[in-house]
């Protein structure tokens, strides 16, 4: 088995349809500029209200990559 070593960053999406959006925002947006991701862990889950409702499901991850 090789050995890994990884970077992390941390990213938020936002999504105004669900949490599970959000992550997706998220990770295709990361994906524009780190290659080679492993995996991601959500550290947060938030939401956005306006006029007593849910206006967008914010989510902070950190996503890991494998580095060069």
């Amino acid at each position: 088995m090789s050995e890994h070593v990884y970077k992390k960053i941390e990213i938020v999406g936002s999504s105004k349809l669900s949490i599970e959006d959000a992550i997706k925002n998220a990770l295709a947006s990361a994906a524009k500029g780190a290659s080679n991701m492993r995996w991601f862990e959500v550290v947060e889950t938030r939401g956005y209200i306006d006029k007593a409702t849910v206006a967008y499901y914010q989510v902070t991850i950190k996503i890991g990559y494998t580095a060069d």
